[in-house]
């Protein structure tokens, strides 16, 4: 049995609240319930994390080694500058796709860097709220072929 990790950074705790033009309407639990109907149909299990803290990501990505077969992150504002998060990743050694609802190279320059990209497997950009389904599914895809 499949067994993902999903992380979610700050901020993601306010989506369905929070420019809405830009992150839609969706909550981050009517995300993580629909994850949760997608593991089910694929026989796998999920754990999700939400943090505004770097540290409390950090601490739930330690504890996955050994426990999930992959990690689905978002990491918010934390793609573009957070070497431990980046690094904490690494330290796993999990097969990990970054997940991000907006366009981020459609917007500001300062999101168009992502200190995870070089140590993901893959990303899923643009895509809205769908785009944790389409990680989460090519994540399990990927590890089964394993």
């Amino acid at each position: 049995m499949v067994s993902i990790l999903v992380v979610n950074g700050p901020n993601l705790n306010m989506l369905g609240k929070r420019e809405p033009e830009v992150y839609g309407r969706e909550t981050l639990d009517d995300i993580v319930a629909r994850l949760e109907k997608v593991m089910d149909e694929l026989g796998g299990r999920m754990e999700h994390c939400q943090s505004n803290h770097e540290g409390v990501l950090i601490d739930a990505i330690h504890r996955a080694k050994g426990v999930h077969d992959g990690i689905v992150i978002n990491p918010g504002a934390f793609t573009h500058y957070s070497y431990a998060l980046r690094d904490a990743l690494a330290a796993v050694s999990l097969p990990t796709i970054e997940v991000h609802i907006s366009n981020v190279h459609a917007r500001e320059a300062f999101r168009h860097h992502s200190v995870i990209a070089p140590i993901a497997v893959g990303q899923v950009i643009g895509l809205g709220t769908d785009g944790y389904e389409w990680a989460l599914r090519a994540l399990v895809r990927k590890i089964s072929r394993v």
